[in-house]
């Protein structure tokens, strides 16, 4: 799955205050539009909206889920006046919630909650019964050396197939084990690993242990893990065994114990995404001591809990995953983080109310009008192509015409009838029933066909996604508020924001990993060699361009590689969105606005996007974890290679020109 990252202010409903297009108050022109056509329509914003110190990162994007974070806000204050009968989704919403906003009973509990899942791992008393083991916590909390799920097998997308992949550090990138200039994270790290143990229970010593065990436990399996680069070759993901392979192969685990616990039956044919990573798995499991494999697990499962325990667990864990790694200065309030927890775990049943409330009919209608513009767009642009051949283009344009288009909501709802929430348990384990009632809706699937009207976003999600397995593009409804789709705005600005954010998710399809996916979702080679090649050879043009960028002043560059799908699509978006907006004209190309013609407009909106501010360790961080390129750089790395905007500004000359004969179009 490939995901967008996005957005800003809420939109005008009813009799509210309509959204203007653009916002003069937003541009700078301090900066010259040719130097740092970023900070020339943005910092402007930036000035107005400095960080506060909830936020590491905060956005255009993260106004927009601000401003619809109060909206589902409102959804559970109407759902809490309601006396909900037992068993209906309102009376789980609702006690959910409340137990999350509940700090008096949580600090009462401290780290009682906790204690029969650690009892559950100090009595482990032999090796063979470590895989029944792994199998309960990985069903209900954490997934301690490789995980599990279900999904699509991507050469036969019809069926649903058992996955297992790499897992199991806590840092969240394996670079940070190993990286020089990773050495203060890494001890920060380990602090944490001794506070957050000490304070479920364990002495001093007792958590130095524990941070030993980790330490070592984690480090190997890093070394073993695939880079996000290598991560992103879906071929070298692609391992299917018979289960009596899997069993020869990695031998130290219990399959079939495993499987039972997590309440399953092992499949005949299976997937390893990463095998060296469930090699030294399987390794560590049959070799180090049992002491240091259940100090193992007793942070994972702390570390799992953490968020639903006291104010003294939650403070320590922002602390190192907030405050240390992502540079954020205080905690997000209480009720925010009680109603993610609420609205994440029953998304649908949040969606289909805020759908009843926020989502008028006539969004939907222009979004299908819109998504329509810009497939046969993209469909012209692949016809024009000069590095492709005819039979590749068939193809292309087969694969393109089969997209299936989901837009604001699915047309059936999850109910959640058989899942319990009893506020008479603790906050923790009404966590861990959920957790529970996720797997086993997953593990469901096993065999069965895939369900290719199933969403993977909730309506109420601010983002947009494109599938490969299912060769789907889908807009969540709260994504089509202004700035992205704005009723009040004219359509050059509307097809720069919505109009590219379809025409990105679209060529997600056709993009370095997109591309290796036929019409029917399946990992299977569409394309002739010399088409191959050539379009290697443009996409190794981008990466190198990214690569060339410094994204902080100690000298770390954007990674190229890691980022390509991102950038083509992003590249890719723009160019579909504007021939689209030119093909909506027409004979009656429209005057220009507040002294811009529509195409200027159009590349403002863009830029709009993608406002931001950002501390210095966010900045480290996405850069490690996150495919999509920085906001700054998603402007000013794309935008020197489209001809048409070089056009529209005038810009012959400056920082952002680039020599004709070093850009590069893919699509």
């Amino acid at each position: 799955m490939i995901i967008l990252f996005a957005a800003a202010a809420l939109a005008s409903c009813g009799g509210q205050k309509k959204t203007p297009a653009l916002n003069p108050d937003n541009f700078d022109e301090s900066y010259a539009l040719n130097d740092d056509f970023y900070e020339h329509f943005t910092a402007g914003w930036q000035k107005r909206n400095p960080l506060t110190a909830e936020y590491s990162r905060f956005g255009a994007f993260d106004m927009l889920r601000q401003s619809n974070e109060l909206r589902v806000k409102e959804l559970f204050a109407e759902i809490e006046k309601t006396e909900a009968e037992k068993g209906t989704v309102e009376q789980k919403l609702a006690d959910l919630y409340r137990l999350g906003l509940d700090s008096t009973r949580l600090n009462a509990e401290g780290a009682a909650p906790l204690k029969a899942y650690l009892e559950r791992i100090e009595s482990l008393c032999c090796r063979e019964c470590l895989s029944s083991l792994l199998g309960s916590i990985h069903r209900t909390s954490a997934n301690p050396f490789f995980a599990s799920g279900v999904g699509a097998d991507e050469k036969n997308t019809s069926v649903n197939v058992l996955y297992i992949g790499q897992a199991g550090i806590g840092i969240g990138d394996r670079d940070y084990y190993f990286d020089e200039s990773a050495a203060q994270i890494r001890e920060a790290y380990e602090s944490y690993i001794k506070k957050v143990t000490t304070l479920a229970g364990y002495t001093p010593e007792e958590a130095a242990r524990i941070a030993e065990s980790v330490l070592r436990i984690e480090k190997s399996l890093a070394e073993s893990h695939f880079t996000n680069v290598e991560r992103r070759n879906p071929h070298k993901n692609y391992n299917k065994l018979t289960l009596k392979q899997l069993k020869r192969e990695f031998k130290n685990i219990d399959w079939d114990a495993y499987a039972a616990a997590m309440g399953f039956e092992m499949p005949e044919e299976l997937i390893v995404s990463q095998r060296p990573a469930l090699a030294r798995a399987n390794k560590l499991i049959g070799t180090e001591d049992l002491r240091t494999i259940k100090d193992y697990l007793i942070f994972h499962e702390i570390r799992s809990a953490a968020s639903y325990l006291s104010d003294e667990f939650t403070a320590t864990n922002f602390d190192f995953y907030g405050r240390t790694l992502s540079g954020s200065e205080q905690e997000r309030p209480r009720w925010k983080r009680a109603l993610s927890t609420a609205d994440g775990n029953l998304s649908e049943a949040v969606g289909k109310k805020y759908v009843e409330k926020y989502f008028p009919q006539e969004y939907k209608t222009k979004m299908i009008e819109i998504v329509a513009n810009l497939q046969t767009a993209l469909g012209k642009h692949i016809d024009a192509l000069d590095w492709m051949s005819d039979a590749t283009k068939v193809k292309a344009q087969e694969k393109l015409a089969s997209f299936t288009v989901k837009i604001g909501y699915p047309e059936s709802w999850e109910e959640y009838a058989s899942l319990e929430i009893d506020p008479a348990l603790s906050y923790l384990e009404n966590i861990r029933a959920i957790s529970a009632w996720h797997t086993a809706d997953n593990l469901a699937d096993l065999g069965q066909p895939v369900d290719k009207a199933q969403w993977l976003m909730s309506p109420q999600t601010v983002n947009a996604y494109y599938n490969p397995t299912t060769n789907e593009i889908c807009f969540p409804a709260a994504i089509l508020q202004p700035p992205f789709f704005n009723p009040d705005a004219d359509d050059a600005v509307n097809y720069g924001a919505i109009g590219v954010v379809i025409g990105h998710e679209m060529t997600h399809g056709f993009d370095d990993q997109g591309r290796q996916y036929d019409k029917d979702g399946n990992l299977n080679d569409w394309w002739t060699k010399e088409d191959a090649e050539a379009f290697d050879k443009r996409a190794q043009v981008l990466v190198e361009q990214f690569d060339a960028i410094e994204v902080n002043e100690e000298g770390l560059h954007a990674n190229g590689t890691f980022t390509l799908g991102e950038n083509i699509a992003d590249q890719g978006g723009l160019r579909v969105a504007m021939t689209a907006l030119r093909d909506s004209w027409g004979e009656n190309k429209p005057q220009p606005i507040d002294g811009f013609t529509a195409e200027q407009r159009f590349y403002i909106a863009y830029a709009t996007l993608w406002a931001q501010n950002i501390r210095p360790q966010e900045i480290v961080r996405l850069t490690k974890v996150d495919p999509h390129s920085l906001g700054k750089w998603r402007v000013n790395g794309t935008l020197p290679n489209i001809a048409d905007w070089y056009e529209a500004f005038g810009i012959t000359e400056g920082d952002m020109y680039r020599a004709r004969e070093d850009r590069v179009i893919i699509w």
